[in-house]
Formats: C-alpha cells, structure tokens, sequence
C-alpha cells in the first residue's frame, strides 16, 4: 500500500506561502515524485479584539483587527524520503506546516 502524505500550509502572508509551495513542487518535480496539488482554499478571515485597557473589560473595547489566512494542501503519494525532507526544512516563521499521513 502506497503511503500518501497531505501537506496542509497557512499563512497571513501570501507571498511567502506561494513561494514556499512553489518550491516544494518544483522540488517534487525534479524528483518525480507523483503528487496531487497545490489545492487552494478559500481565505479565512479571523477577528481579534483590541482593548484599551488590559484589564480586559468589555466596555472598554475599541476597534477589531482582522487578519486573513491563506492556505494550501498538496498530497505526495510514495516518497517517503522526500516528505521528511520538506518536514525538516525550514519555513519562514510566517509559514505553519501541519503533515498527515494516510
């Protein structure tokens, strides 16, 4: 049975993720390693509140920053040696990697 490792990437900073995700599929490429992707997903946008005060009181609330999260999901089928080769590669810090193998 072939292993398959889904690659799930989020980021604020857009460029910085497709510039990581390009580079792991060219690398998949030049390797010849068989993979599905990158899929893209729809944007999501996250709210924070902001106080005044740091006592945290509801009252004293003022404006909410929103911030958008990109995301990306390649699936490599096989390659074992080269899904742990982009685990231990390193990100920016701007970029969160999550790995799940099926």
């Amino acid at each position: 049975m072939t292993v398959v490792t889904r690659f799930s990437f989020k980021s604020g900073d857009r460029e910085a993720l497709d510039a990581v995700v390009e580079d792991i599929v060219e690398t998949s490429r030049r390797k010849g390693a068989e993979m599905k992707g990158p899929h893209q997903d729809p944007p999501t946008d996250h709210e924070v509140t902001l106080y005044r005060r740091l006592d945290g009181d509801a009252d004293a609330g003022s404006d909410n920053w929103t911030y958008t999260v990109f995301q990306r999901r390649i699936d490599l089928r096989g390659y074992d040696e080269l899904a742990r080769d982009f685990l231990e590669k390193d990100y920016p810090d701007s970029i969160q990697i999550e790995a799940e193998v099926k």
